[in-house]
């Protein structure tokens, strides 16, 4: 088993990493919208999802991987009324053929975030 962070992903807030790889398979951790550098949360859902799609692919090149690589998203939001922009900051991070994804409202994400977003990728 490998542990990876990255420096260019805000710091977990609790007792766990940004990804595991292991046998072939990267298991990355759900990443909020936090600015790395200060560890504020973005202001708006928009700037969130942008900053956690960042986040991903920060931690996904830290593995030698691209989001071409993931095979599983699970989306976690506060309202589903932002499905949307979701989908459409989604688009830009990823191509067709597009991975498995499921997208979740829940009623509160950690430190007041609006979505956070998890994912597993094949090396």
């Amino acid at each position: 088993m490998e542990i990876i962070n990255s420096k260019k992903a805000p710091a977990a807030i609790g007792p766990f990493n940004h990804a595991v790889k292991k046998n072939g398979m990267v298991f990355v951790s759900g990443t909020l919208g936090f600015h790395a550098e200060t560890g504020v949360l973005a202001e708006t859902f928009e700037e969130q999802a942008e900053l956690v799609f960042q986040h991903l692919k920060n931690i996904l090149a830290e593995a030698g991987l691209t989001f071409a690589n993931a095979v599983k998203v699970q989306i976690f939001v506060k309202d589903m009324g932002k499905f949307p922009v979701l989908n459409e900051i989604y688009k830009k991070n990823f191509l067709e053929p597009y991975p498995a994804r499921e997208v979740i409202e829940v009623r509160d994400l950690p430190k007041g975030g609006d979505v956070e977003i998890s994912l597993i990728a094949i090396v």
